[in-house]
């Protein structure tokens, strides 16, 4: 197994995580290690998803969006940095 280890953390975010953890009834090191292994899954996930044909899946994202946005009747006035 490998060890990884993550330098210059700020206190406030040591600190933050070692309650997460506590809260979780976990310590540190088993806290962090399911952090881990969980953003793994995900990576591993999304590669999937990527990688994953969608026939008649050929929308690009701005048709997307104004779709959504139709049917919720924005209307598309709202600027881009505005959409969630």
């Amino acid at each position: 197994m490998a060890a990884i280890q993550i330098k210059d953390v700020p206190d406030e975010v040591r600190d933050t995580l070692a309650a997460e953890a506590k809260r979780s009834g976990k310590s540190l090191q088993a806290y962090l290690l399911g952090l881990l292994e969980k953003e793994a899954r995900f990576a591993r996930n999304r590669e999937i998803v990527a990688q994953t044909p969608l026939p008649g899946a050929k929308l690009t994202v701005e048709e997307i969006v104004a779709v959504v946005r139709e049917a919720r009747g924005d209307g598309g006035d709202k600027p881009e940095s505005e959409v969630a």
